[in-house]
């Protein structure tokens, strides 16, 4: 059963992370929350965006803390979930940069989408750029949830609302 990733928990793992020496992006639901500067709905996972190089290291130290690989069908080198077995779950997005800094390898994270900044608790936090994080929310199959965090980043930083929504309104 899942169990719900908390800001408190989500807050806990960014700052557990970085004192690894491992920067994370926070992407996904969270990352919308962060942005908005307030959770809007509760989230079943965190989802992260790291470098490859990061990936081991984290890996051990959630090992270390019982998480265990989650089998999925869309597991791959650069996309897998770790879980606690009481219902947490990370799904990493891991890529390799470049010497110009761009994504070379992994999960396509285009020039520029890897500096947003976020809030959670209060505390600042790295995330996926609110523009590009409205792209990521296209292409399958939208639910009510995905149109809610699109109009919020939408409304709040001046982006267009994409067509595709346009059945929600």
């Amino acid at each position: 059963m899942m169990q719900e990733m908390t800001a408190d928990y989500a807050l806990e793992l960014y700052k557990q992370f970085e004192a690894l020496g491992c920067p994370v992006w926070i992407d996904g639901g969270w990352a919308v929350d962060a942005l908005l500067g307030v959770q809007t709905r509760p989230h079943s996972d965190l989802d992260i965006a790291l470098e490859d190089k990061f990936a081991a290291t984290l890996r051990e130290y959630l090992r270390s803390n019982a998480y265990r690989d989650v089998k999925r069908d869309d597991t791959t080198k650069w996309n897998f979930v770790l879980g606690d077995g009481s219902g947490h779950e990370i799904d990493f997005h891991t890529f390799v940069l470049d010497a110009s800094g761009n994504v070379a390898e992994g999960a396509k994270y285009p020039r520029g989408s890897l500096t947003g900044v976020g809030r959670i608790n209060g505390v600042e936090v790295r995330t996926i750029e609110p523009g590009q994080l409205v792209k990521f929310h296209s292409g399958y199959e939208l639910k009510e949830k995905d149109y809610r965090d699109v109009r919020g980043l939408c409304q709040k930083f001046g982006i267009e609302l994409p067509a595709e929504y346009n059945r929600f309104r």
